[in-house]
């Protein structure tokens, strides 16, 4: 237990060096979700509309578990189409917390999809998507302890920074098969910090994502899903995320991930020998009615970080509400 207490403390150390060095640092890296599959408004603004009828998401992910300070991170969205009789437009909110050690990261973004039509039966749409928000950036004094009383590098009370962001994606469907691309946090600039005061703020990177799946039906009984998501944001390492879902009888999805990095081309800013090893997950989701979702994963951290915390928990919950028309929709698998 003291050993864990100790690597506890080192966490939350480490993260204030970053934070509040004046030379060089690393920047920060977005929000991660196991479960991103079932709200690709996440990372995609190009999703808004999607399913069609107005939908709620809503997640939460503990990860880490066991070590202080470790990221707890939420978000809500909302989203569905326009009154417009051909379905061209689809708008979503998204509302994002992020908390690692002292800092806090929250954002909001209005999403905006513009949906073209492809075939006849209206089974397959190419929409682009543009997503405006800004994110607060807040430090809390309060939690850090100082070796040095009167630290002139630590900050009294609560450091926030406003700061405006832009998002933009493209997403194209079919009934069995989907793939996106988008890019967040466009509005980033210089050396990914911002200043509130005399203090320095660990600011997200711009980041790319590409994501894609496919719908085999197995039988009347099975069907599987594998997908995929490559995160770039050309500082760190290239994440790349590989899923596997098995739904039984269009109720229950149970499915595994493995998370990792990979190296499509060398970065002479990375040093050498890091570990490419993440994570591996087990994800259960049960669908009550065809309009109501609930959601569980565990991630079990393969990196060194595993002698350190117990995993990582995220839950996750949908509904969708029925408009005043009823509409005979395709099933809504991505």
């Amino acid at each position: 237990m003291k050993d864990l207490k100790r690597h506890s403390v080192l966490f939350v150390l480490l993260l204030s060096i970053n934070v509040f060095s004046t030379t060089a640092v690393n920047a920060q890296q977005t929000i991660q979700f196991s479960q991103y599959v079932f709200n690709g408004l996440a990372v995609n603004p190009a999703y808004a509309g999607y399913k069609e009828d107005l939908t709620v998401n809503l997640s939460f992910r503990s990860q880490w578990v066991g070590i202080d300070g470790a990221p707890r991170t939420g978000t809500a969205s909302v989203d569905g189409l326009t009154r417009n009789p051909d379905k061209k437009v689809g708008l979503g909110l998204i509302a994002t917390t992020d908390r690692l050690g002292p800092q806090n990261t929250s954002s909001v973004y209005a999403n905006y999809a513009y949906r073209l039509r492809i075939d006849e039966d209206d089974t397959k749409r190419l929409c682009f998507g543009l997503a405006f928000g800004a994110t607060q950036y807040n430090l809390d004094g309060s939690k850090f302890i100082a070796t040095d009383p009167g630290d002139g590098t630590i900050p009294v009370g609560n450091q926030s920074k406003l700061s405006p962001d832009l998002r933009f994606g493209i997403y194209f469907y079919t009934p069995k098969f989907y793939i996106g691309a988008s890019a967040v946090d466009l509005l980033t600039t210089g050396r990914d910090m911002v200043t509130t005061d005399s203090y320095r703020i660990i600011k997200q990177v711009r980041h790319l994502y590409l994501t894609g799946g496919l719908m085999l039906p197995l039988s009347e009984s099975f069907d599987l899903k594998p997908t995929f998501m490559i995160k770039e944001d050309f500082k760190g390492p290239t994440n790349l995320d590989l899923n596997t879902y098995l739904l039984i009888n269009k109720i229950v999805w149970v499915g595994a991930s493995y998370r990792t990095g990979v190296k499509l081309w060398d970065k002479t800013n990375l040093q050498n020998g890091l570990d490419q090893n993440d994570a591996i997950s087990g994800i259960v989701e049960v669908f009550i009615n065809p309009r109501f979702r609930v959601g569980y994963s565990y991630d079990y951290t393969t990196s060194k970080l595993s002698n350190y915390q117990q995993g990582s928990h995220e839950i996750s919950v949908s509904f969708s509400l029925q408009g005043k028309k009823e509409r005979v929709l395709s099933p809504r698998y991505f």
